[in-house]
């Protein structure tokens, strides 16, 4: 009996040294992160940074030669058209009063007045656009109440109607400008000789804002002897702001004027929104952070909230855009963490019984975070995100806890 019960006991621990061994060495599911494809709204953005300007800026320059008077005003400081004096001008003998100076006031008179009659022009002929914009945009409003005009035409009379606007904005400013210019060149003229009594009556030549506004810039502070065209200050209305961005020149052929803008980081506690006015002609090289020469392009957007929405934005200030692109509503979509190059084909890890199974897919649109699914995959399939080395098909998954 006992070669008998030996053996038994020998079978038995050799047969719980195989079991230990054999859970030892059995293969543990690899712990993954998952997530599930869904359907839903997607945005394909070009992202960069931007400043904001003032639309129209304006430099007061000197019109003739004198003595400038100190300039008081500060950065910052508000001024009203035709009445805050920004700078004074003492006249210096002979050069206020030679012939030489006479014959070029004159010939600044004639060209600020031709300046004057080509911004009526222009003033003219940008209200007959305003006025035709507004009038197909109340035809279309007409034709929207009888569901015969698509929401596209719809969007695109809207915006014909607002830039239209803008143009017949800026050209009465121009014509505004104008008109100071060519009574700051008459009165230029007048103390440069043209009339010797009105001559002897003023000592000195008074520059007033030509426009309501505020300092941006004290271009030429103390007091000196200066010459025509000397640039003084530049004033601007700084509530009347516009968005330059530099975008990559790659990037720049999928924007159209109109698409819609995103702002973030500005300062604010909300997105401001703006649409893009023009991407302009020509681009730019412009070195890297990387030293990397790239090709640049400047797209323009025109800010659509109030003032008040964007309280404290002033001009200069830096902000991120995100210039929408394309965007639907109602997507199948993955996080783009999930899809990897695979045999020169995307593909992803979906979760079949426990196991990876390697799937190929078909891609759409793509944003930074998120991918658009063609052909692959269905709503409601589980997925592996940031598949590692482990992660074979066939291999067995546990989700990560």
């Amino acid at each position: 009996m006992r070669p008998v019960l030996k053996r038994i006991l020998l079978v038995g621990i050799l047969a719980a040294v195989a079991a230990v061994i054999a859970l030892a060495f059995k293969t543990r599911p690899v712990l993954v992160d998952m997530t599930g494809v869904a359907r839903g709204p997607l945005q394909v953005t070009v992202d960069e940074d931007g400043r904001t300007r003032i639309r129209e800026p304006y430099v007061v320059s000197a019109p003739l030669t004198g003595r400038l008077q100190r300039i008081s005003l500060d950065p910052g400081d508000s001024v009203v058209r035709d009445e805050t004096v920004v700078a004074t001008i003492e006249p210096v003998d002979p050069s206020l009063l030679d012939e030489r100076t006479v014959a070029e006031s004159r010939a600044r008179v004639s060209a600020a007045e031709a300046a004057v009659k080509r911004a009526d022009s222009l003033v003219e002929r940008s209200k007959v656009s305003l006025d035709r914009a507004e009038s197909e945009l109340g035809r279309n409003h007409r034709l929207a109440e009888a569901n015969a005009v698509s929401s596209d035409e719809m969007e695109s009379a809207e915006l014909t109607f607002q830039a239209a606007g803008k143009d017949y904005q800026a050209a009465v400013f121009s014509r505004e400008i104008a008109e100071f210019e060519r009574e700051l060149a008459r009165a230029a003229s007048v103390r440069s000789g043209q009339d010797s009594d009105a001559a002897a009556a003023a000592e000195y030549l008074v520059i007033r804002a030509p426009i309501s506004g505020e300092v941006l810039r004290v271009l030429e502070e103390n007091s000196r002897v200066i010459s025509p065209g000397t640039p003084l200050l530049e004033l601007g209305d700084s509530t009347d702001l516009e968005l330059e961005i530099d975008v990559l020149s790659t990037d720049a052929v999928r924007i159209r004027q109109g698409q819609k803008v995103q702002i973030d980081h500005w300062g604010g506690d909300h997105t401001l929104n703006g649409t893009v006015r023009l991407i302009e002609p020509s681009a730019f090289t412009k070195v890297s952070a990387l030293g990397v020469e790239e090709q640049r392009v400047n797209v323009i957007v025109d800010l659509t909230d109030t003032a008040e929405q964007r309280s404290g934005l002033k001009d200069a200030f830096r902000v991120e855009a995100h210039i929408v692109t394309w965007s639907s509503d109602d997507v199948l979509k993955i996080p783009s963490s999930a899809l990897f190059r695979n045999s020169d084909r995307w593909s992803v890890f979906s979760i079949r019984n426990g196991k990876a199974e390697l799937v190929h897919v078909t891609p759409g649109h793509r944003n930074s975070l998120e991918v658009e699914i063609v052909e692959g995959l269905g709503v409601n399939d589980e997925i592996i995100l940031y598949p590692g080395d482990r992660v074979r098909h066939g291999t067995m998954v546990e989700r990560r806890q």
